[in-house]
């Protein structure tokens, strides 16, 4: 695991928002403790949020939450890269030790009894917040994987309510995750017209494919990348991508497993 043998407290801008959220975790069972050190900023938690969540299993989510071990290391002082990375499994974690899972490993499948499958023969992936109600998503845009592990595929609800700060957390590569609402805009729209092959019908969002980058004025980066005061940060948008799924710093070797 990437991280430094040391500790101390994370102070500076972001202190109000980390403590608050790790007092409200162990008022939930939660347990969640965010330090910075050595040029590494690191986060140790038991991947329970400080909120409600939905009932696990579900009808689309046949797992139970569970707490976890969780240790993971992002820089301190990222660096943008002239290349974006691309992201897969978790791509960051909220400042309430709960990771961000925005993509999935499910594909469109015919032959399956749920419609969907690991088999990625079909080329449609499901998206985790298009297709929420498959997934059996919560109202905080969460669920549980088979290890009982809770994460968020899509904007925290339940996090955000009361919060005074646009800081939800760290990406990947140590660059920050804020929350602005409309204020931030999404580059991707969706494809006009109809599917072509795989599950037919419209372009709705419940599939990655449905998706395109357009970018425009004002409007994001493919990484959901902008810029806050003057810096490089993420965004977490209302409407797909939701979270960044790609990187623009270098990411930290504790990401980019399933």
């Amino acid at each position: 695991m990437d991280r430094p043998t040391s500790y101390l407290l994370i102070t500076g801008v972001t202190v109000a928002g980390i403590v608050a959220s790790a007092i409200a975790a162990e008022a939930a069972s939660g347990s969640v403790s965010i330090t910075k050190s050595r040029g590494k900023i690191c986060m140790t938690s038991n991947g329970l949020p400080d909120h409600a969540t939905g009932r696990f299993p579900n009808a689309g989510n046949p797992n139970r939450i569970a707490a976890q071990f969780i240790e993971v290391c992002v820089p301190e002082n990222p660096v943008k890269t002239s290349r974006a990375t691309p992201l897969r499994g978790s791509t960051g974690f909220a400042l309430n030790g709960v990771m961000i899972r925005p993509g999935t490993a499910d594909y469109y499948d015919p032959s399956s009894r749920r419609g969907f499958s690991r088999n990625r023969a079909s080329g449609w992936l499901l998206d985790g917040k298009g297709a929420g109600s498959m997934l059996g998503l919560d109202a905080n845009n969460a669920h549980v994987d088979n290890r009982g592990l809770y994460h968020y595929h899509a904007k925290p609800t339940g996090f955000l309510k009361g919060r005074n700060s646009s800081l939800i957390g760290f990406a990947a590569d140590g660059f920050e995750i804020h929350y602005v609402g409309a204020k931030a805009r999404s580059g991707y729209t969706l494809k006009p017209g109809n599917r072509n092959g795989g599950p037919g019908g419209r372009h709705d969002g419940t599939y990655v494919q449905d998706w395109q980058y357009t970018g425009g004025s004002g409007k994001l980066d493919q990484c959901n990348g902008g810029e806050l005061n003057g810096k490089l940060v993420y965004f977490v948008t209302d409407s797909y991508p939701y979270f960044p799924h790609c990187a623009w710093g270098k990411v930290s070797r504790d990401f980019g497993r399933p």
